[in-house]
């Protein structure tokens, strides 16, 4: 589909749509930065963009070059845009405007030739269409990245969790480490505790970090909170990262 070149870096996706895979991937731009590494960040399509003068703008595209202090434009950082907030190949038939994936293979080579590392992050979870025939999975897999899944922390996260995890190795996709967000000590329940280990132990994976419910933390303020960062810090994310 795409001829990509062969990079050191991470596909980022989550077990659903809004459990913080943006924050967690512009954290992890933010490590390698700050560690003196140029990093590159790529978010190949979003949708629900809002419109400016410039063309139409994604807060998640916006969030991953301010962690990794990227120079370049974002129309290279995410060059697939749409203003309806749903999966892309519904996106291309309301805004009859196809997925070009040779504008993404182009930024993708881009970006490449920039940096170190490149975090690339999905949209939604890895069963989400982009266009017709393609999904976020065998979209991943042209990447050929180790994959970091956000999952969240409540009822229900260990299912969906261990299907996701399923899912990207149906893709040939190694992956790189969990990531619980949103974990609230306040609320957490026996759910709550047990779910990582339950996770680590039937997924065979490691759970790389849990991110306490962070109020600093905003993706659409650009945002990242000190708590978040430093749990993030704790990570290997050069190893992880080859």
């Amino acid at each position: 589909m795409m001829d990509l070149p062969k990079a050191k870096g991470l596909f980022i996706t989550g077990t659903d749509t809004g459990v913080g895979k943006t924050l967690v991937a512009g954290g992890i731009a933010r490590v390698l930065s700050e560690a003196g590494h140029r990093v590159g960040v790529f978010k190949p399509v979003a949708s629900g963009c809002r419109k400016e003068r410039e063309g139409l703008v994604s807060d998640d595209a916006e969030f991953l070059a301010h962690c990794s202090n990227c120079d370049l434009p974002l129309s290279v950082i995410n060059p697939v845009t749409f203003i309806t907030p749903a999966a892309p190949v519904l996106c291309e038939g309301v805004e009859r405007c196809a997925v070009d994936f040779e504008q993404i293979a182009v930024s993708y080579r881009c970006i490449c030739k920039e940096s170190d590392f490149v975090i690339v992050e999905g949209i939604g979870g890895m069963r989400v269409p982009i266009s017709r025939g393609v999904d976020v999975g065998a979209m991943a897999a042209e990447f050929g990245l180790p994959v970091v899944l956000v999952s969240r922390p409540g009822l229900g996260t260990i299912n969906h969790t261990l299907l996701s995890i399923d899912s990207i190795r149906a893709a040939g996709l190694r992956v790189a480490g969990v990531v619980i967000s949103g974990y609230d000590l306040a609320t957490a329940g026996l759910a709550e505790e047990t779910a990582p280990g339950i996770i680590a132990e039937w997924g065979q994976v490691d759970v790389l970090t849990i991110l306490s419910f962070d109020e600093e933390s905003c993706v659409e303020r650009g945002q990242l909170g000190e708590m978040t960062a430093e749990a993030l810090g704790e990570c290997d994310w050069v190893g992880l990262c080859q």
